[in-house]
């Protein structure tokens, strides 16, 4: 049996086929309609999310399974106590794979130690979300068609965003990659994840301004800067909106560039950007369902 709770749990060759799979998911659905029938997804989320627990249940369902769970702790018995081990001893005797959520650093872990059927690790606070990472690999491999070879700008909020974490895991594993990282010196990208580079000798830079570092991106991923890891809101109102992506910022991007975003979007991508073939947020969107239809058929050995 086995789980998914950071990205590194994969080989760099599992990824790519989780990638071929996906393609061809998207390419041809129906040859997976019937590939879990009979199958269930518990889908547990102590922490709101649309697209994440929306796109594993539209997966499964996808794939002729069934799924059951809950939206928010308040609709667990966490609220009586009850611990994460405990939960997910229980949920596993119901069903065959379980997608978790949930606010607290490292709770995946705990409930990789505690279940009978292989879990995945939905993100767990602001440590690791990999199947998000997956998505971002294959959205990336869809635009630039390689996973090599380029410069990729990670722009907002660096410190809590465990987006950008599990994918600067990911991407220091493939070829010949630079990074700039955009952000207000209070949500730099944390030491831990600049140490994976610094132990590889790959080339990053930290700076405050996109206009000045667009014009070398080849991909840029902007995040939110998210209110819900801020215990002072002071701070929070101040550095919500420092980084507005629009199409003033833009005029100096490369023709090709490739615009990354995990979504939900508050300010910091203009909706006049929405309409511009760089554009591939939604695209995410749509290539989150399929990845994660290959990663249950993977768990699941179907």
């Amino acid at each position: 049996m086995r789980n998914l709770i950071d990205i590194t749990d994969l080989s760099v060759d599992e990824i790519n086929d989780l990638i071929k799979v996906g393609e061809d998911i998207k390419k041809n659905k129906a040859k997976y309609a019937e590939k879990c029938k009979g199958k269930q997804l518990a889908t547990l989320f102590f922490e709101p999310s649309t697209r994440t627990r929306l796109s594993f249940e539209s997966a499964m369902l996808s794939l002729g399974g069934n799924t059951l769970g809950f939206s928010s702790a308040q609709s667990s018995s966490t609220v009586k106590g009850e611990s994460i081990a405990d939960t997910i001893r229980t949920v596993s005797s119901y069903v065959d794979i379980i997608a978790m959520r949930h606010p607290q650093e490292g709770a995946a872990t705990i409930a990789a130690t505690s279940t009978k059927v292989p879990v995945i690790n939905a993100g767990d606070g602001t440590n690791r979300h990999p199947t998000q990472t997956l998505t971002d690999l294959m959205t990336i491999k869809e635009a630039k068609g390689k996973l090599s070879n380029f410069c990729i700008g990670m722009c907002g909020d660096l410190k809590y965003g465990r987006t950008v974490h599990s994918l600067v895991e990911a991407l220091s594993r493939y070829e010949n990659i630079k990074y700039v990282f955009i952000s207000p010196k209070e949500l730099k990208m944390p030491e831990e994840v600049l140490n994976i580079l610094k132990q590889k000798n790959i080339e990053y830079t930290e700076v405050e301004s996109i206009e000045e570092n667009i014009l070398n991106l080849d991909i840029l991923y902007m995040t939110r800067v998210q209110k819900e890891r801020f215990k002072d809101e002071k701070q929070y109102e101040r550095l919500k909106d420092v980084y507005i992506l629009d199409k003033e910022k833009l005029k100096n991007a490369k023709k090709d560039l490739v615009i990354l975003h995990p979504l939900p979007r508050v300010n910091e991508i203009a909706e006049e950007i929405d309409n511009d073939p760089r554009a591939c947020y939604f695209k995410q969107v749509e290539n989150g369902k399929y990845i994660r239809m290959a990663l249950i058929l993977k768990l699941l050995n179907q």
